[in-house]
Order: structure tokens, then sequence, then C-alpha cells
């Protein structure tokens, strides 16, 4: 009998060609889709600082996507280089990586966490995620400017009194 690999999310390796084709694809979908002024996507060295904790996903030696957390300030984070492989669409992963994104902000402290994602068409299934999650739109933040290809969310996370409850990581029911 084979045993089938679990999905896993680890700490990226900015080095394995699979990442780095997958950042390349993500870039390559953001400069195709918004203006280069209104692409805020981080490339390798965006996301080799220290205050950029990245993940990626996977299925054995499959790569799904990755997702990054940057520490903007004490208590607030911001959700960075969200990205499902195109291949790999509509399974979970978007909500797997989120899903690990806001526990460990949780596990942080944060008191919240906040996005920029693209006002374009093609943006919709991740706002739509984001809502689903309790993201709300909110001015820019952490240097953002106004942007109308921008959509900027927040979400205030359970104080520490909270975290511990049962339903703290999971998707609230659609």
């Amino acid at each position: 009998m084979s045993t089938v690999p679990a999905l896993d999310i680890r700490p990226a390796d900015l080095a394995d060609p699979r990442v780095i084709r997958l950042l390349e694809d993500h870039l390559a979908d953001m400069y195709a889709t918004s203006p280069a002024e209104s692409v805020h996507a981080l490339d390798v060295s965006g996301l080799s600082v220290p205050e950029v904790t990245f993940w990626t996903i996977g299925y054995g030696d499959e790569l799904l996507g990755c997702v990054a957390l940057k520490e903007l300030e004490a208590g607030h984070g911001e959700l960075k280089s969200m990205r499902t492989d195109a291949a790999a669409r509509g399974r979970g992963i978007g909500a797997r990586l989120l899903d690990h994104v806001l526990a460990e902000a949780a596990r942080r402290g944060y008191a919240r966490v906040s996005l920029e994602t693209g006002a374009e068409e093609f943006f919709r299934p991740a706002r739509t995620l984001y809502a689903k999650y309790g993201f709300r739109e909110c001015p820019p933040f952490a240097g953002y400017a106004i942007d109308p290809n921008s959509v900027f969310m927040t979400l205030e996370l359970p104080s520490a009194a909270h975290s511990a409850s049962p339903t703290r990581g999971r998707r609230p029911a659609d």
C-alpha cells in the first residue's frame, strides 16, 4: 500500500526554483493586470527581509502556493504574496494559506492583519475569500496611497483572551 503525501505548509526556500517560478508567475500576473505603479507584490529580495515570514504549501513534491506575513509594527501584520498556482486553483489552497497566516498572526499577538489587493475583476476571487474571513475594506495603511487599482482590507483579530476559542483559525460558515 502506498502512502499519499499530506498537504504541507512550511517555511519557503527562496532559492528553490519552484518557489522562484511561482513568484515570477505571480509578478507576471500582477503586471499583466495592473499598471506598474499599482503593483505592490514582493519579489525574492522583498521576501528576504527580517520582518517578512514566507511559507509555501505543497503536496508531496508539487508546490501549490505561497503566502507571506509582514510585520508592519507591533500588533499589525500585512498579508503579502498570497498565490495559488494556476493548476491548483479551486482546491481550497488559498483558504488553507489564509488559515495558516491568521493562526500565526494570532500566535504573535497581532491585533489586526491588513492587505492590499487589486480592484480589477481578476482579483475578485481573492477579495471574496478575504471577505468570507471577515476582512473589510479600509483606508490605505503603512505608506500606501489611495489608488483606484487597489483595494485595502483589514481584519481585527480577537484579543488574546479569545484566541483559545475552539473556532479560532477556522473559516466562518459560507
